[in-house]
């Protein structure tokens, strides 16, 4: 029997095929942060995020297609931003404000257009056009209440895009005319992307990467109404997107005589006696490492500089 000997590579071969298997490891691991970077929503995912809602399955697309598009692509981002749109439509139910007030919830919620204004409203009980006329008149961008504005831009989409100022940004911004952006705030599209839009507008992935579900409900919602069932909705999406959920320990502000481990863990991280004292000393190095590190340089230790500084000991 004719034995065929197996060939021997060369020694050059051998490092051909050696950078070849190392190139494609590397591409494989390039796809895996793709694939990351940009996060792409399963119909199963998308189901289990809008828990409740019968018509999830025609959210699906707009979702897959419009968050990749506003960088809205990792678990923390994705995660953020469904928890925070889910509370103020309820789960992608609600799409347009509800301004059905009655007269006493009027005198409760807008006291400064009804009870302190003197304005009966008793004559606008569960009229929401003429409520909203009211109540937006002469600000975001409308008219007098006579104009309908405060009606006509309304509040619409998932995170309830709000007056003429912002309606006019959001239309120059998909390339539509007002009338024309009106009906599209109606539909799923619209609605998912105004708030996308209004998303990236106002940088809330910056508080999305860092976990931080307070300071974007401050961004989003002014205050911080409905910040429990926020981070609730925060902590259920991350379960589901694969991601780690670790709430926040919001420090202190720290400022020339506070006291405590806070304060030590400041001092560490810049190098200082850890004495816990906010003295002179660890303010000028914390104006000092401001200035470094493009921070307003007041010597105050607030969550931004806090934040940074953190990181910096991480």
């Amino acid at each position: 029997m004719n034995v065929v000997p197996f060939p021997v590579l060369s020694e050059i071969d051998a490092q051909f095929v050696a950078l070849e298997t190392q190139r494609e490891v590397i591409s494989a691991q390039r796809r895996m942060i793709e694939e990351r970077r940009n996060m792409i929503l399963s119909s199963e995912q998308v189901e289990q995020l809008l828990h409740g809602n019968k018509d999830w399955a025609e959210w699906v697309k707009p979702l897959q297609d419009l968050l990749p598009r506003y960088q809205i692509n990792t678990p923390k981002r994705v995660a953020m931003f469904i928890a925070q749109c889910g509370h103020e439509s309820l789960n992608f139910r609600v799409l347009e404000e509800n301004l059905n007030y009655s007269a006493a919830g009027l005198n409760s919620v807008f006291p400064k257009y009804f009870k302190r204004a003197g304005r009966d409203a008793n004559a606008f009980h569960r009229q929401p056009e003429r409520i909203a006329n009211v109540v937006y008149a002469d600000r975001m961008g409308n008219s007098n209440a006579a104009s309908g504005d405060g009606w006509k831009y309304r509040g619409r989409g998932v995170i309830q895009l709000t007056g003429c100022h912002n309606y006019v940004l959001f239309a120059e911004a998909v390339d539509k005319k007002i009338a024309e952006t009106v009906r599209y705030l109606g539909t799923k599209e619209g609605a998912l992307e105004s708030a996308c839009w209004f998303w990236t507008k106002n940088q809330i992935n910056t508080e999305a990467d860092s976990g931080d579900v307070r300071s974007a409900t401050k961004r989003i919602n002014g205050g911080y109404n409905g910040l429990a069932d926020r981070e609730h909705h925060y902590k259920e999406a991350m379960k589901i997107l694969g991601g780690d959920y670790k709430p926040m320990s919001r420090p202190v502000l720290l400022r020339l005589g506070s006291t405590g481990d806070e304060v030590k863990k400041v001092q560490k991280a810049l190098g200082l006696d850890q004495d816990g004292h906010f003295g002179k000393v660890t303010q000028a190095a914390v104006v000092s490492w401001q200035t470094d590190n493009d921070l307003q340089p007041d010597g105050i230790v607030g969550p931004k500089t806090y934040r940074a500084i953190a990181e910096l000991s991480a």
